[in-house]
């Protein structure tokens, strides 16, 4: 591997240009015609194949009433679907089963854009124009959504008057679990017992857990905060850590004092978790997992060790952040789904450390542990979580180029990373091999093998460069591709990745626009044979949208696809001038984020 990231290899790999390869005449796995890269108000799909609008911003959950424009309250958006749908998920009904015919969807809900959301609001009075109800409805349009739908001849449709439809947001109560419950830096004046919070918001991508609950990610937390008071506190270094303040987008402090960290300064401390809600069980409570660590996360992909333990993989996602596993105490219970509730309380939280080799380490986050210890500030494990960043530095991990979704192959066990950009690189590292990264790339991780099975618990894995983005025609990208991809075939900026049932890789992009003019997208990727890792490009979604949260019905016959914020960018686009009214072009509705259900026109597998 040292030698492939050579600078002589790597600048081999970069000529060669789309066709060149003997592997280009080898027949893909994907029959889809590519579709070409563009810069439109409108999406694009391969022929042959329909987009349809499943759900959008502020739809009724059951279908029945759409939106309205400029109508919606706190009340009503409480109960619609949420804005800036991001990670999906298709769970059949019943649970366990591969029904793909009718299940319950799961939507979650990264963050606003007020400038899009209202109108008479211009760019820079986000924190100053906006009012009391506007705030709430912010707040009431974050969290998740859970549908239930199904397929009627080739189209889905909701499910009207669903027993498991319901909408969690950023004001829904929710219990604490795990190491940093009842703790004292999770107390505030609202929950003097440290045990109860309001809410979920910044979530972004997720997982499924073996007995069929859902994680949800709470990504970037800092931002719904203010700025840090002048003087120092208990908190400050550690508010610092997460830039708690820094990039203040909102102004919610101005009208929610537990939004200032001058009057609570715990409340941060109670959001970067993985949030574990049963799609199934209404009744239940969405628990904060905190022994799975605070950070800005960015997916939570399950696998099994070999005698049975829960994983969890996520990302950090933010410039030179880290690669986390955590491994549950206790096997998963396959008798009873209930019965792992609680499961992911217990057990090892480790990073990643990477090497020049090939290998890689896992070093656990353990309180007593090496530098863990009350000498650098960490009095108990509750400590080590609320604080997972700065024990990871002690630890030692790899600074990675914005890890952000991780997914495992569903056969091999291989785990792929995508590390989305880092422009502020200025030290290379064999897993980071480009200074000032604008393009990003995807690592595969390969861990040994036990009785016959991928060991997910292993201290030690080995790690390969899957591919490098960039366009591979211009040799200063440091694009590098196992097979050369096609004109349009070649991408920047991954994200958000998912295996479909035949274990052929997607992969969809955050920031084509700025990095090379085009909008995001999704495209296919083989990982093994001769057309490994040549990116074919299936959708394009419209202008300032970022394309995301992809998953697959157990038939592979429907892929749900989140398209969030269109019109975006460029950063002048407002509600009255939108840089594009996708999806439906009315003159007087905003553009909205929405879920597609993605088919075939045959009814065949995509």
């Amino acid at each position: 591997m040292a030698a492939l990231l050579s600078s002589s290899i790597l600048s081999a790999c970069v000529k060669n240009a789309p066709g060149k390869n003997p592997a280009a005449a080898t027949p893909s796995a994907f029959t889809f015609p590519e579709i070409a890269k563009t810069a439109s108000e409108h999406h694009t799909i391969a022929a042959g194949y329909r987009a349809d609008v499943l759900i959008g911003w502020g739809d009724a959950l059951d279908g029945k009433t759409r939106y309205q424009q400029g109508k919606i309250s706190p009340g009503q958006q409480a109960e619609r679907f949420g804005y800036n749908n991001d990670y999906t998920a298709f769970l059949p009904i019943p649970a366990g089963s591969d029904n793909s015919e009718r299940g319950i969807l799961f939507v979650n809900h990264e963050y606003t854009n007020i400038i899009l959301m209202f109108p008479n609001i211009s760019p820079g009075e986000e924190k100053t124009s906006v009012t009391k109800k506007q705030m709430r409805v912010e707040q009431e349009a974050l969290g998740c959504s859970i549908l239930e739908l199904y397929r009627y001849e080739k189209q889905w449709a909701l499910v009207k008057s669903s027993l498991y439809a319901r909408r969690i947001t950023g004001t829904t109560p929710m219990r604490i679990g795990g190491p940093a419950a009842g703790h004292a830096r999770m107390r505030t004046s609202e929950d003097p017992l440290g045990v109860r919070i309001l809410g979920t918001f910044g979530n972004c991508a997720g997982g499924v857990t073996p007995w069929g609950t859902v994680l949800t990610c709470e990504e970037n937390f800092d931002t719904f905060f203010a700025p840090l008071p002048g003087e120092e506190g208990p908190e400050t270094a550690n508010h610092k850590r997460y830039g708690v303040g820094e990039q203040g987008y909102y102004a919610w402090h101005r009208m929610d004092p537990r939004f200032d960290p001058a009057k609570e300064p715990n409340e941060p401390n109670r959001f970067g978790w993985v949030v574990e809600i049963d799609p199934y069980h209404p009744e239940r409570s969405p628990v904060k997992r905190t022994a799975l660590g605070r950070f800005k996360h960015e997916s939570a992909t399950c696998a099994l060790t070999p005698g049975g333990k829960a994983v969890v993989y996520s990302g950090d996602d933010e410039e030179f952040e880290y690669l986390y596993r955590f491994i549950s105490r206790y096997p998963v219970r396959t008798d009873v789904r209930e019965l792992n509730d609680g499961l992911l309380d217990e057990g090892t939280l480790s990073v990643a450390r990477f090497f020049e080799d090939g290998s890689m380490e896992w070093l656990d986050l353990v309180w007593g542990q090496g530098k863990l210890a009350e000498e650098n500030g960490f009095f108990s494990q509750a400590d080590v979580v609320i604080e997972t960043r700065r024990a990871a530095d002690l630890a030692g991990a790899t600074p990675m180029d914005r890890p952000e979704d991780v997914e495992v192959h569903p056969e091999s066990g291989h785990v792929f990373i995508a590390m989305t950009k880092n422009p502020l690189r200025k030290k290379r590292d064999p897993a980071n091999p480009r200074a000032a990264n604008p393009y990003g790339h995807i690592v595969e991780l390969i861990p040994p093998d036990k009785d016959g099975q991928p060991d997910h618990g292993a201290r030690l894995f080995r790690w390969e460069m899957f591919l490098m983005g960039g366009d591979p025609s211009d040799e200063k990208s440091g694009a590098y591709y196992p097979t050369p991809p096609s004109k349009d075939g070649w991408l920047t900026n991954p994200d958000n990745l998912a295996f479909d049932p035949k274990g052929r890789l997607w992969i969809t992009t955050d920031g084509q626009g700025s990095a090379v003019g085009k909008d995001n997208g999704l495209y296919a990727a083989e990982v093994d044979g001769p057309r490994r890792g040549a990116p074919r490009l299936f959708f394009s979604g419209p202008r300032g949208a970022e394309v995301t949260g992809p998953s697959f019905t157990p038939d592979g016959k429907t892929l749900f696809l989140s398209v969030q914020h269109p019109a975006e960018w460029p950063d002048d686009s407002t509600y009255d001038a939108p840089s594009t009214r996708w999806p439906y072009f009315k003159d007087d509705e905003p553009p909205r984020p929405c879920v597609l259900a993605i088919t075939r026109e045959d009814g065949g597998e995509i």
